[in-house]
């Protein structure tokens, strides 16, 4: 089964690594295809991944990317709040092109942000629950260069897909990575 994934910000390879992975024959200025596959339960899935880059000249690539969507990541860089804010313009592009895909949002670098002084962190967290409450959306604090909460945006994402139990708990303290749902 594949199941196709639109990521609306850049992704880093990373979050595409820690299964069977491969950069897929798109690629183009501001838009990039990536696969990932897992095994769940014996059954292969494959994710086909749209990579779509952040930056205004790539928003023609929505369509595209969002078209048969199971699920958007809107991806924002914890460190820089600036980032969070074009999430929501990035949201309207891709809801106009697929309103049932599951939004999720997920700030990356949590590594880097863990070192921001906690007044600075109480913020950020606050502002990025409110805006995946506003999305109807999941929220994860990840880093792939330490491996924070990448494998387990995938497994949601399937569980979510396929109504699977999902055990992973709520995290809301402040300094560690969080996931609200």
């Amino acid at each position: 089964m594949s199941i196709q994934l639109t990521v609306s910000c850049r992704v880093q390879v990373k979050y595409v690594g820690d299964g069977e992975e491969q950069n897929g024959g798109l690629q183009m200025t501001g838009l990039n295809l990536m696969d990932k596959t897992l095994a769940v339960r014996g059954a292969r899935l494959a994710f086909n991944i749209w990579d779509v880059a952040g930056d205004s000249q790539s928003a023609d690539h929505v369509p595209i990317a969002c078209k048969d969507a199971v699920a958007i990541l809107f991806m924002f860089d914890l460190t820089s709040r600036c980032t969070l804010n074009n999430v929501t313009d990035w949201y309207e592009r891709a809801r106009k092109w697929n309103k049932t895909a599951i939004p999720i949002l997920i700030g990356t670098k949590f590594d880097d942000f863990a070192q921001l002084p906690l007044e600075m962190q109480w913020t950020i967290v606050d502002e990025a629950r409110a805006y995946a409450r506003a999305m109807k959306a999941t929220l994860f604090f990840s880093s792939a260069t330490h491996n924070i909460n990448v494998n387990k945006i995938f497994k949601f994402i399937t569980a979510k897909l396929f109504n699977l139990p999902w055990t992973v708990e709520r995290n809301l303290t402040v300094g560690e990575p969080i996931i609200d749902f």
